[in-house]
């Protein structure tokens, strides 16, 4: 399914804007170095690890509601996760939500085949801001991808995982750690299934 192109026009103008200092705050940070982000393997050509995504997905989300405070109250809902391959090491994500009126999410993947690491950016409806990127690359099926960013106004480092990725059933985790990723709290869960109409997509 192709996605918006006005949509994906306004993300690009978005990423051209991004200050240097933020890129490499997500690559150089003493916290992320603490927390061991996956050295990046010489030997592996990652630029289609995300290919088997392509197409429409239905996505049942779990955010828990409040993180670090010793809850585990989670709020569920379902949507649609739509996967557009922009090129070889490039794959763009929309996320939408069950009602019309709900925020909508978008999650770019672009991939450096100098350094075989993955970047993973984000940005949502609600405020049209974007992260610093994501981090990290792919081992044995698993992606790990790591930043530091904010939640609830405190810096911290922020993990995201991809695993079954080439399977029926991929799922996402998002975690965040206070304490340079000695431990994480696990914030959010999306399990991905192929949309009936879409059992054979391209990717391209």
């Amino acid at each position: 399914m192709a996605l918006d192109k006005h949509l994906t026009a306004l993300l690009f103008s978005a990423l051209v804007v991004i200050p240097r200092p933020t890129l490499v705050l997500a690559q150089t940070s003493s916290e992320v170095a603490k927390a061991g982000p996956p050295t990046a393997s010489v030997d592996h050509d990652g630029q289609h690890d995300f290919d088997s995504l392509a197409g429409t997905w239905k996505g049942h989300t779990k955010y828990r509601a409040h993180p670090f405070a010793g809850s585990d109250t989670w709020i569920e809902s379902d949507g649609t996760e739509l996967f557009q391959k922009l090129w070889d090491g490039a794959m763009l994500e929309l996320s939408k939500g069950a009602s019309a009126k709900g925020p909508v999410g978008l999650m770019l993947y672009t991939y450096n085949p100098q350094s075989h690491q993955w970047y993973v950016y984000f940005a949502n409806s609600k405020d049209g801001k974007l992260g610093p990127p994501n981090v990290g690359e792919f081992r044995n099926g698993r992606g790990e991808f790591f930043a530091q960013d904010t939640l609830n106004g405190k810096l911290l480092l922020n993990r995201y995982i991809w695993s079954q990725i080439a399977s029926s059933s991929p799922r996402y985790e998002e975690s965040w750690s206070s304490d340079g990723g000695g431990t994480w709290e696990l914030v959010r869960i999306v399990d991905l299934a192929r949309a009936s109409d879409d059992a054979h997509p391209t990717g391209k």
